[in-house]
């Protein structure tokens, strides 16, 4: 019956104790897990907890992917929805891991204005409306540990899977109502053409003026990642980002 596996998988993690020598991977693997509350960090490990058992994992050219790894790409991607409902990653299915950069092949579509190459494309990640997300796990690990830099490729991948919920990857995902929709548009608008215009940011790579769900996946990245650098030099995307998002990231210390 259709959603029976699903249901129960979620049922016996739910029912298990969340992994005692999982704490330690992500207090030492990844800062940001450190500058959470209490409160935050429980509900992350009933959300990681059941990541890990609902999803398959794959790897890819004979790695080896391992239970702490696993727990270390749930964690950062199940941050996203701590304050959301669990049904926003109900389309992701499957995790692929490569060892490190993967790289594409074939004719595709190089941005939003649907001009197509063919050349060898090197890539950390990639996210695919209702397929796989598909990591290369030394970016992973490096973002992890060094969220200073800005750059996260869980939060950038996972954030697409969020953009892609309502069908179309247009930098808007699922808004509770017009009026907040609007405003999202606005003010996301106004800072996309402000990076594309001037060619530099003071918080946003350049990736982000690609197309508007490059740019919401990077602004996800430093939302989480250097909360207090996007909130005082751009304060309506920060305001817009955390409404969405229900967090308020910047106001806890984030170590580097």
């Amino acid at each position: 019956m259709f959603g029976t596996k699903r249901r129960r998988l979620q049922r016996e993690a739910f029912e298990q104790p969340f992994p005692e020598h999982w704490r330690p991977i992500l207090s030492s693997n990844w800062p940001l897990w450190n500058s959470l509350t209490d409160e935050a960090r429980e509900r992350l490990e009933e959300l990681t907890k059941v990541f890990v058992a609902e999803r398959r994992w794959e790897s890819a050219r004979g790695f080896e992917l391992t239970e702490p790894m696993k727990v270390l790409i749930a964690a950062q991607a199940c941050l996203l929805i701590l304050e959301l409902d669990e049904d926003y990653f109900r389309h992701v299915s499957v995790i692929i891991v490569h060892p490190t950069t993967v790289v594409l092949q074939g004719p595709r579509a190089s941005d939003i204005s649907g001009m197509v190459s063919d050349g060898p494309q090197p890539i950390l990640g990639q996210a695919t409306d209702r397929g796989p997300v598909v990591l290369a796990w030394d970016a992973v690990a490096f973002d992890a540990r060094h969220p200073a830099r800005g750059q996260n490729v869980v939060f950038h991948e996972f954030a697409h899977k969020l953009d892609m919920l309502d069908g179309t990857v247009d930098g808007t995902p699922p808004m509770p109502d017009e009026a907040t929709r609007q405003r999202w548009v606005k003010v996301c608008t106004r800072e996309f053409k402000s990076v594309g215009d001037d060619g530099w940011d003071p918080v946003l790579r350049d990736y982000a003026a690609t197309n508007p769900g490059e740019f919401f996946a990077v602004a996800t990245e430093v939302f989480f990642t250097r909360p207090e650098a996007l909130r005082d030099a751009k304060v309506d995307l920060y305001e817009v980002l955390a409404n969405f998002y229900r967090q308020d990231p910047s106001s806890t210390a984030t170590p580097g």
